[in-house]
């Protein structure tokens, strides 16, 4: 049965015309899936799904996403992350040989609006879909905020007051919409993509106009699990007080960049 899939051309160029011809006929590709960014269930005969390929220096992971959480995309992660998803692999026959893996974990980034001394301010809530080991670490554990810390971010017990600002650190929005999160590049260089939306994220209008009124935007970062995509935006903030009180949740002011 043909499957609702996205395939990009770049995920097209990695695993050739007659694979992806294969899954967009349903042929190779699962009706039913857990979404690689969100980990809910997913359906590609009912949906949109969109096709992620992760790859390593010689293994590939070929994963799926709601579409309205991931675009179809190719991630280029290290191979002990792909190793490591091989040798979780539960079911599937996959002619790649590793589907149906334990994906490595991806960043995924809401928006919303943050009351903060009585305004508003443009936020970002990042929340990686796995957890994020040091580089060379092994035995598992998650270090994501640590990481962070180690780079500058704060530790918040309270969302109502204002984090400090993240020097040399930008917000990109361009034409309105959300581009990537820029940290300083090595040895005094250009800033580099920390994290890159995989195609640009509509911001809503409110979102936008606080952003070029107060020219920086909150960034917000917590572990797997910890604030989920919640569907309002008082919903999110509730899940950011409930971070922040069980010292889950790490954040920084950025300097918008763009307009």
């Amino acid at each position: 049965m043909p499957r609702m899939l996205d395939v990009s051309d770049d995920v097209r160029a990695e695993i050739g015309d007659e694979e992806a011809n294969r899954l967009l006929a349903g042929e190779n590709a699962p009706g039913s899936y857990d979404c690689t960014s969100c980990r809910t269930p997913g359906n590609s005969e009912q949906e949109r799904t969109s096709t992620v390929l992760f790859v390593g220096e010689e293994t590939a992971v070929l994963a799926f996403a709601h579409a309205t959480c991931l675009a179809s995309q190719v991630v280029q992660v290290t191979e002990e992350q792909l190793q490591g998803a091989v040798r979780s692999i539960t079911t599937g026959d996959d002619p790649l040989g590793t589907r149906s893996a334990a994906e490595p974990a991806v960043l995924g980034v809401t928006s919303g609006l943050v009351l903060i001394e009585g305004e508003l301010h443009p936020a970002l809530v990042v929340e990686p879909t796995g957890p994020i080991a040091r580089p060379g670490a092994t035995g598992g554990g998650d270090d994501f905020l640590p990481l962070l810390i180690e780079q500058g971010f704060m530790p918040v017990s309270d969302v109502n007051t204002m984090p400090p600002v993240q020097h040399g650190w930008s917000v990109l929005l361009a034409m309105g919409q959300l581009h990537a999160v820029l940290q300083p590049g090595t040895a005094g260089g250009s800033p580099v993509a920390w994290w890159q939306a995989p195609q640009p994220l509509q911001v809503t209008d409110g979102w936008r106009a606080a952003a070029n009124k107060l020219q920086q935007v909150l960034v917000f970062a917590a572990p797997v699990g910890t604030i989920g995509r919640q569907p309002r935006e008082d919903l999110m903030r509730e899940a950011l007080d409930r971070a922040a009180a069980t010292g889950r949740l790490v954040a920084a002011a950025m300097p918008l960049a763009g307009t």
